[in-house]
């Protein structure tokens, strides 16, 4: 008698469609029309349209002044309430608290969402000179050590969605694919990232990406320092505690 094949279970199509247009929504940096959604996708205007106001609502969509549609926050709420199911604060917390003892200065769990990161946690800098953003603060990916670090990790499937030039904030950030392309090969090769002042003038940092055993970046741990803080040889050895703490931290989300 021959063995039954497990039956593959059904992909629901309308749920499936909706969620093309959800992560489509959240990758783009403005609002887009029922047309550009349905042709990018593949879809019949009507069934975009159809999707968009079910997805309006309950809340995940928001249709603009424009007429365009994009992502509401309940997006950053549910991916919020994944990664605090992965205890990540709970697991980074020793080598925080390390960094923090070694370096003295301010130090930022992070979390990626769409082109920026959200720090989720963090310890203050003990010295009078310090740099500040608080919990729940956000940065832009491509000028801060957190975000670069996830940028670099994950930048085959993030590169062709980004589209140059990125903002300025310094005369230092970095504003072409170019300049960017060279800046995470030299991440890569070093096992952390550097932000030169690019986000905010005078201030430096430090990151490091904290993976799935896959290789994705799901958060970064980073240092934070006002040039004047940074001692002799101190980007080499900021760097290395950055990329010590987030293997770390890496290791003990693969068991999880």
């Amino acid at each position: 008698m021959s063995e039954k094949k497990p039956t593959e279970a059904k992909v629901d199509s309308t749920l499936s469609k909706g969620l093309a247009i959800l992560e489509k929504l959240a990758e783009a940096r403005k609002s887009l029309g029922v047309t550009e959604i349905s042709r990018s996708l593949d879809l019949t205007k009507s069934n975009t349209f159809r999707l968009l106001q079910t997805l309006s609502r309950l809340g995940y969509v928001s249709q603009k002044e424009d007429g365009g549609y994009a992502a509401t926050l309940k997006m950053w709420q549910v991916g919020r309430s994944t990664v605090d199911s992965l205890n990540l604060r709970e697991l980074a917390a020793p080598e925080m608290a390390y960094l923090a003892d070694e370096t003295g200065e301010t130090i930022y769990l992070a979390v990626p969402e769409q082109f920026n990161v959200v720090y989720i946690d963090k310890i203050e800098s003990r010295k009078p000179i310090r740099s500040w953003n608080p919990i729940g603060g956000s940065a832009p990916i491509h000028c801060v050590g957190t975000g670069k670090a996830i940028l670099a990790a994950n930048y085959i499937s993030l590169r062709e969605k980004l589209s140059e030039p990125f903002e300025a904030f310094t005369n230092k950030t970095l504003t072409t694919l170019s300049q960017l392309d060279e800046d995470i090969e030299a991440t890569r090769m070093r096992g952390y990232a550097y932000d030169t002042g690019e986000f905010r003038d005078r201030i430096l940092s430090f990151g490091a990406a904290i993976k799935l055993p896959d290789g994705e970046a799901v958060a970064a741990i980073g240092i934070s320092v006002p040039n004047v803080n940074l001692p002799d040889n101190g980007e080499e050895r900021f760097g290395s505690l950055s990329a010590h703490a987030a293997e770390a931290i890496s290791r003990k989300l693969s068991r999880v």
